[in-house]
């Protein structure tokens, strides 16, 4: 599973910069992983996981294939894109497409950068961009309903749960609010994704800031300052400074990081908050042809995390032979494991753990 996400925003907020610095393409054409441009504003990028590289120490494989995030440039909403300006609906229909949205918000201020609302005001660029996302829910949801209410009235029990979930829905919307604050049941949130909402969708701000902001300003003063609430995912990160990092060798990269009191690069942590807002995590699969980090969610059954891998593999599924990553790399592999009893044997009921290194036995 490759998580796809979109990067949206107004013009001039620093999306393309981002997109550039995390991609490392500037317009360059790189072949294979770890980057790759396959569209002008599609990007692939391989998720940085340390665990990988252990594991290939020790098994010493031909490949080793990361797990990847898809990243779309969307090109600059303005306000009225639900209706079409700005090409707004060729860009809406982008989004649609994605797994999460990130949405950049300008907070650094520069006079030679123009801001198409004349000022800056981060609450409201925020609001902007949220509205035209719910207003072209607004036209999907109304339409669907058009749709619906004929079917309904045939008697027919389906459509007439499709048209209150649509309703259900709608009503929210109208207030303002985001469809993604309604609560619905499971088989409900099924009915909802068909229609691909775009404010349904799981959304992660990414904060443009200068690198005085991103060393003074806390996220309660983010937050604060753009009116978000306290469980709102925010990434503060400086574009300018990820292109800059990408010109100096690793050692430099990481004294300036140092400096400005960071762990990481922006890629990184957008990488890692998005993994926490869909509530991704890893298994490994290891053996002499390649070592590989696969992508589930957090909660799949181990018949459907083998199904990730092939589809042969879940439907003649028997069993997992599983390694929590630790114990793989504390006994030097598969072997070392086994022989200190670190070796499970886990059946269709597992829940597949982040870090698990796991080998599928099936038979179709």
């Amino acid at each position: 599973m490759t998580l796809k996400i979109g990067i949206v925003g107004l013009p001039n907020v620093g999306k393309s910069t981002l997109f550039n610095a995390l991609t490392r393409t500037r317009g360059a054409e790189v072949a294979n992983y770890p980057f790759c441009t396959i569209d002008p504003n599609v990007g692939i990028v391989e998720v940085p996981d340390e665990r990988l590289l252990n594991l290939a120490h020790i098994v010493h494989p031909e490949k080793v294939i990361p797990a990847t995030v898809e990243f779309v440039d969307i090109a600059g909403l303005i306000r009225g894109a639900h209706k079409g300006e700005g090409l707004g609906n060729q860009f809406l229909s982008h989004i649609r497409e994605v797994h999460a949205i990130c949405h950049v918000v300008r907070l650094f201020d520069h006079s030679d950068v123009i801001h198409t609302e004349g000022t800056l005001d981060a609450r409201r660029d925020r609001e902007t961009i949220e509205m035209e996302l719910a207003l072209a829910d607004l036209a999907v949801l109304q339409n669907q309903m058009q749709k619906l209410e004929g079917a309904a009235r045939t008697k027919d029990k389906e459509k007439q749960k499709e048209l209150n979930v649509a309703k259900k829905i709608l009503a929210t919307v109208e207030e303002g609010k985001p469809a993604s604050t309604v609560f619905l049941e499971e088989d409900d949130t099924q009915i909802a994704n068909h229609w691909s909402l775009l404010s349904q969708k799981p959304m992660l701000y990414a904060i443009n800031c200068s690198e005085q902001q991103l060393m003074q300003l806390s996220i309660h003063d983010i937050q604060e300052r753009l009116q978000l609430s306290a469980s709102s995912f925010i990434l503060p990160f400086s574009a300018k400074l990820e292109e800059e990092l990408n010109e100096l060798p690793e050692e430099e990269a990481m004294q300036l990081l140092r400096e400005l009191h960071l762990t990481s690069s922006g890629l990184d942590r957008l990488i890692t908050a998005a993994y926490r807002l869909l509530g991704y995590i890893t298994f490994f699969t290891a053996g002499p042809k390649e070592v590989r980090a696969w992508t589930v969610v957090h909660g799949t059954k181990a018949p459907q995390a083998a199904g990730s891998i092939h589809t042969d593999f879940e439907k003649g599924f028997i069993r997992a032979e599983t390694i929590g990553y630790e114990d793989y790399i504390a006994f030097g592999g598969e072997q070392g494991a086994r022989e200190k009893g670190k070796l499970r044997t886990e059946g269709k009921e597992y829940m597949v753990q982040d870090g698990d290194v796991m080998h599928f036995r099936f038979n179709v």
